[in-house]
């Protein structure tokens, strides 16, 4: 079959910083870099995911004795191997369980037991959403493996602050005047939050919220698609608070509902408040300006109104 990447893989990778092309190949190189996956673990492809991710190829595939399963591509940069290492290191509890790691080291390219692609907690109403979310959590967050491959949380926010930095002194290719005053505090959140870290060093998802979340046959919920970081509970859970960021800014609750939302998650999970309001806005503001500088201005203009309520 033809692998033709989804139009939305292509769209976000293309808005991610690529000074070597590494990406435009491999994305040019992809249908046969998915053939040649196929082959190695003995599946057979059915479809292509559409609209699938932003970060991967995602292909739902059979084994010769029809056992679904489901192939998934990334590039080089967003690191499959840490995503292969924290699924692992989870066996399945929590999380969607990995098939075959034998041919892993050849192409990137994970095997994953089939989980439900249409469902994900985001059907659920909001209240049940939220309390299936927080119990996928506490099953996630564990002790990381000795020798770990993955980042901590002040590595990977020093990078980002930087970037967010230089894109509020470049002005309006990035955070611009009208939020300038937004990326200072996020800024100031995030050096406060690591000058007096957390004690609890935790392997974290990093990209949780209710859509990394799909119904299964194992078991009812299970989390998908980790960037894998080792820190403190509050990072992981800031980016469910601002999940639904367009019911939220729809809904007449505004700061208010904001701030109850935060304490409300915070207190069901035993996370400090004042940090997880912190590390809510930093993730907002730097996710809603590279937004605005993706283009991608409705989305931007989402976020960076709901972190004007925190």
């Amino acid at each position: 079959m033809a692998f033709e990447p989804p139009q939305r893989l292509v769209r976000a990778l293309g808005e991610t910083p690529d000074g070597d092309g590494s990406t435009a190949d491999w994305l040019e190189r992809l249908p046969r870099l998915a053939e040649a996956a196929l082959d190695r673990r003995a599946v057979r492809a059915q479809r292509v995911q559409a609209p699938g991710g932003r970060s991967s190829l995602v292909v739902l595939v059979q084994y010769e004795d029809g056992t679904p399963a489901v192939l998934k591509l990334a590039p080089p940069q967003a690191r499959p191997d840490r995503e292969l290492a924290a699924l692992a290191h989870w066996g399945g509890f929590g999380a969607v369980r990995v098939l075959d790691t034998r041919h892993h080291g050849e192409d990137g390219a994970l095997l994953l037991e089939r989980l439900q692609p249409e469902v994900s907690l985001r059907s659920l109403p909001e209240a049940k959403a939220l309390l299936e979310a927080c119990g996928t959590l506490r099953r996630l967050w564990v002790k990381p493996p000795d020798g770990h491959p993955f980042e901590t949380v002040a590595e990977r926010t020093s990078r980002q602050a930087g970037a967010l930095r230089a894109a509020a002194e470049e002005g309006g290719a990035g955070a611009g005047a009208e939020s300038a005053a937004l990326v200072e505090a996020a800024l100031a959140a995030r050096e406060e939050l690591t000058a007096a870290p957390a004690e609890e060093q935790l392997l974290l998802h990093g990209n949780f919220r209710q859509g990394k979340v799909l119904a299964g046959d194992r078991a009812p919920w299970l989390a998908v698609g980790p960037e894998p970081v080792v820190g403190e509970r509050a990072y992981d859970l800031a980016r469910l608070v601002r999940d639904r960021p367009e019911d939220q800014v729809a809904s007449s609750a505004g700061a208010a509902g904001a701030r109850r939302r935060v304490n409300k998650l915070a207190d069901s999970l035993e996370v400090d408040r004042d940090r997880l309001r912190g590390w809510t806005l930093f993730r907002a503001v730097e996710s809603g300006t590279r937004a605005l500088a993706a283009g991608r201005r409705r989305d931007a203009e989402l976020l960076l109104e709901f972190a004007t309520w925190l």
